[in-house]
């Protein structure tokens, strides 16, 4: 039986944009999603304040509407924020 080729070395899947909207910051252009309660089942470190989302807490997941200079793509910056940090973000 063949092995199958590792997943590490597949480009990755696009991220779905499902639901999510578009901010504008100071620094750009964010894609902007929501993590219902339901869906998050990892713990994260908010950017924002430096804590914890716990599982089990709604959040938002936020990435650069253009990926910068050296990512491959969006989905290497990808961070998890807190709705309170994200909103006071200027």
């Amino acid at each position: 039986m063949a092995r199958r080729p590792s997943k590490h070395l597949r480009p990755p899947r696009p991220l779905s944009s499902g639901f999510a909207t578009v901010a504008t910051k100071a620094d750009g252009r964010w894609v902007v999603q929501a993590i219902t309660a339901g869906r998050a089942d990892k713990t994260y470190l908010c950017p924002g304040c430096n804590r914890d989302i716990r599982p089990g807490e709604p959040h938002l997941v936020v990435w650069p509407d253009v990926p910068s200079i050296g990512s491959a793509s969006a989905v290497e910056e990808r961070r998890h924020w807190h709705r309170q940090c994200w909103t006071r973000r200027r």
